[in-house]
């Protein structure tokens, strides 16, 4: 019965903690259905490849988003015409260096500076890193369902604002479903795993990355609130580690992973998950 309460708390509170930035995301992704069209993301987006991953990961620092009210954002982009390597980086870095996250990373770290440029700047490394593979692998959107987007041009100012609210409305119930699902796993995994057994394999430099990496995607934490987490473990687990939680779990944790697989093709969703926990750990290891 204790077991039960306890996981009906945290399934809730990662509810309570998600449902804000998934709305937000679902309205967001609303907005560029109905106001943005291909022709204003041709001018947005550079033709330039390489600028193109570069200017789509630093974009990421105007929305406040989590990392699960990212991926409608994201996947309502790529099918704007948004280029797959551009739309990535910018899914990954969004949920990090974001103004709401890296002023809680500087509170959660004693007001020091040091924890919000690493974490910012190793984040953004790994996601251009990501782009530049995803550019020469992929050529494709990579999306699950590719709809043709309807005509906007002549639309109404009226009929967008009700589009908008019509597809914020039906977005919100297809993502909500697994976000719902992504709490409760996320949820059993926080009851049934104890964090001590993880702790008790974390004693090297390798070894206590990929524990915090892995403690980053079983609590699928906001990136809002993560840090503070992650500041509890400083007397704990090297500086390291620490910044690879701070990284890995914004890109990757159950919640979001559930809705990358409702979102992209699976193959592509799972080489996406390789891709960012080799790069993410080697990274930590240099740091």
């Amino acid at each position: 019965m204790k077991t039960f309460l306890q996981l009906n708390t945290i399934f809730i509170s990662i509810l309570i903690e998600s449902l804000p930035f998934v709305v937000l995301g679902v309205f967001i992704s609303g907005i560029i259905q109905m106001f943005v069209t291909e022709e204003m993301i041709e001018k947005w987006v550079p033709k330039n490849k390489v600028l193109a991953i570069i200017y789509s990961t630093l974009i990421g620092a105007l929305f406040p988003a989590c990392e699960c009210g990212i991926v409608p954002i994201t996947r309502r982009l790529v099918a704007k015409g948004v280029p797959l390597y551009a739309a990535i980086p910018f899914m990954l870095t969004g949920p990090v260096i974001n103004p709401v996250v890296l002023f809680s990373t500087y509170i959660a770290f004693g007001s020091n500076w040091t924890m919000v440029l690493y974490r910012s700047i190793f984040a953004c490394i790994v996601a251009i890193v990501v782009g530049f593979v995803i550019a020469v692998q992929y050529k494709e959107t990579q999306l699950r369902h590719l709809t043709p987007a309807p005509s906007i041009a002549a639309k109404s100012w009226k009929e967008k604002i009700i589009g908008t609210l019509e597809h914020t409305i039906e977005e919100f119930f297809t993502t909500g479903k697994y976000l719902i699902i992504g709490a409760f796993f996320a949820s059993a995994m926080q009851t049934y795993v104890k964090t001590s057994a993880l702790l008790a394999i974390g004693h090297g430099k390798a070894s206590s990355v990929l524990v915090m990496m892995a403690l980053a995607f079983v609590l699928s934490l906001c990136s809002e609130a993560d840090a503070f987490i992650a500041s509890s473990f400083q007397n704990t687990f090297p500086f390291s580690a620490l910044a690879a939680f701070l990284v890995y779990g914004p890109m990757l944790d159950i919640k979001n992973t559930l809705m990358l697989l409702q979102s992209f093709k699976t193959r592509f969703v799972l080489m996406l998950i390789l891709y960012i926990t080799i790069f993410v750990f080697i990274g930590s290891l240099l740091i």
